[in-house]
């Protein structure tokens, strides 16, 4: 009765037990209460030759864009006191299935002369798993297999070893059964050397089963086992369960048994067989030039037949797109592209408003002009083609009036030719200087010397004419002509006039868009400082600053004068900003 009640108390404290466990274990979102959960610990992730462990201690990873090299290190922590026979992993969202070492196992054919040597071998591997494998003996299917084998020279028997001597890590199971060796003879039927298992089959006891003929070895030889196969009705077959990472066995038969053989005849060896074989030692997982997306890297432990144990460990991981194809990235390309094309269009529109501003302007500014210029013209033609007019008019009346006199009529006649001359010439200066084919620089000049020669010509003065050359192309508005053509004329006539000159020299030259006009007489000169107003000169500045000009005298009494005109003639330009 006491020991009843005691064992009641028991499960009364250990319900209570488990229950606090279960509060705090979620309270502080530890793993599961498995001594063995932490068995498998992520060590690190090298990303081209890169370091990413800080972050795996978040449980995750950003491996950054087009990673070439991605490296998974994990490892066993043996202070869990588990030590995870198998390990297979899988990047989940990139691998269709687990990755895994696939260890290796075999069955071989030995050869040995009658010395007892071995003369050469023939080894039939076998790795992964089986077809079909689902970790059960009694349900895995087994596979038939069939291999030929020629014997060498000097060969005199023959042994068959099945063994897990491959890899000094591999651990799984291989099973072999039904195993046939015959002679392949071409002229009688096929002789059978070796058979396992054999009708009578002897065994050194019910716990430790070894068929006659047969040995255990290895460096752990307890792994060689014999196994029931319901497949097979019962029948046994040789087994290696490897469950050591350091050491292998195998089964073999004994040279005391073994067939004789002749060196070159042909040999047939069939047998059925299972196996689930893989590697207990890995600890990297590689990959190459891993796609952008989210990922989940997961390790897992198996156990000796290659079946899950839940024991393991994961990490997230991130490849982000490169930022050229982020969508922030591309949010600011739009709205770059935008602020440009506003920023564009405003321009466009402000230099446009601008250019309408300056053509009003200039259409403005030439309506003006032209006002202006017709203004002159009305000037000129009521103040000097009129007073001109009425001039030869009112000669002619006093003519009429008078009496007849030869001589007298002789002379009036003269005086009305000359002032007929005269008007025909002021009217001639005012054709040319409105007509739109002589507004450029050439026929300035022409016009200039034409201008110029007759005035010399009829005061009976020398004449000097000095003209580069002049391009036609270059424009010179009627009213800058007009007032050039104005201040040439007043300071020849000044020099014909006023400083009884002998020789007059003109120079006229064009460079760098500035036209200089020097007038040059040898006659008496005068006192700059000393001016008598009404001789002309303060007009012809006048004239040549309207026209935005510069005109400079130079003289001394008994030296002549120089009378220089300078003015920027060039194309029209629009300057908009």
């Amino acid at each position: 009765m006491n020991t009843h009640r005691l064992m009641n108390w028991k499960k009364f404290f250990s319900l209570i037990t488990a229950v606090f466990c279960t509060f705090f274990s979620r309270a502080a979102e530890t793993p599961p209460t498995n001594s063995a959960a932490g068995a498998i610990e992520m060590d690190s992730v090298i990303v081209d030759n890169e370091n990413r462990l800080p972050s795996i201690r978040n449980h995750s990873v950003s491996l950054g864009s087009s990673p070439q090299n991605v490296m998974f290190y994990f490892r066993v922590n043996t202070n869990y006191g588990f030590v995870p026979l198998r390990i297979h992993y899988q990047l989940q969202g990139y691998d269709g299935d687990w990755r895994k070492d696939p260890g290796e196992m075999n069955l071989t054919v030995r050869f040995f002369n009658d010395a007892g040597d071995q003369v050469n071998e023939k080894k039939f591997t076998v790795s992964g798993q089986s077809a079909g494998w689902n970790g059960s003996l009694k349900t895995s299917p087994l596979t038939h297999r069939r291999e030929s084998v020629v014997v060498p020279a000097q060969a005199s028997r023959l042994m068959i070893v099945v063994s897990s001597a491959g890899p000094p890590a591999t651990a799984g199971i291989y099973v072999v059964g039904n195993l046939v060796v015959t002679r392949s003879m071409s002229n009688a039927p096929a002789e059978m050397l070796m058979q396992f298992p054999t009708e009578h089959q002897l065994y050194d006891g019910e716990t430790n089963l070894v068929p006659q003929g047969w040995v255990r070895d290895g460096t752990a030889r307890s792994m060689a086992k014999i196994v029931r196969l319901e497949q097979e009705s019962d029948s046994e077959a040789l087994a290696i369960i490897d469950d050591s990472l350091i050491s292998h066995a195998e089964w073999h038969n004994t040279l005391a048994v073994a067939p004789k053989v002749v060196p070159g005849e042909h040999l047939i060896i069939e047998w059925n067989e299972m196996f689930s074989i893989g590697v207990g030692d890995p600890r990297v997982g590689i990959y190459k030039n891993l796609p952008r997306g989210n990922f989940h890297f997961h390790v897992e432990a198996l156990d000796v037949m290659g079946m899950p144990t839940g024991i393991g460990t994961s990490i997230d991981v991130v490849v982000p797109p490169p930022f050229w194809r982020t969508f922030w990235f591309w949010n600011i390309v739009l709205v770059t592209f935008v602020a440009m094309i506003m920023i564009i269009g405003r321009y466009i529109i402000v230099r446009r408003m601008r250019q309408g501003l300056l053509l009003l302007e200039l259409r403005l500014e030439k309506q003006r002009l032209l006002e202006q210029e017709r203004l002159r013209i009305a000037h000129d033609i009521h103040d000097d083609l009129g007073a001109r007019v009425t001039q030869i008019s009112l000669v002619s009346a006093m003519a009429r009036s008078l009496p007849i006199d030869p001589d007298q009529a002789q002379v009036d006649f003269d005086k009305i030719s000359e002032m007929s001359r005269d008007l025909v010439t002021a009217l001639y200066e005012t054709v040319w200087s409105v007509n739109p084919e002589n507004d450029n620089l050439n026929e300035l000049g022409n016009y200039l010397f034409q201008m110029v020669n007759k005035f010399c010509e009829r005061a009976q003065c020398r004449c000097r004419f000095y003209v580069d050359l002049l391009p036609r192309e270059m424009p010179v508005p009627s009213q800058i002509r007009h007032n050039i053509c104005m201040a040439v004329k007043e300071a020849v006539n000044n020099a014909i006039k006023h400083a009884d000159a002998s020789e007059i020299t003109v120079r006229i030259t064009y460079a760098k868009f500035m036209l200089t006009i020097l007038i040059q007489d040898d006659g008496c000169g005068f006192d700059t400082e000393d001016v008598v107003t009404g001789n002309g000169l303060p007009n012809l500045k006048q004239r040549l600053k309207d026209i935005n000009g510069v005109c400079t005298i130079e003289s001394q009494p008994g030296h002549g004068t120089k009378i220089q005109i300078r003015l920027e003639v060039g194309p029209v330009r629009l300057n908009i900003e």
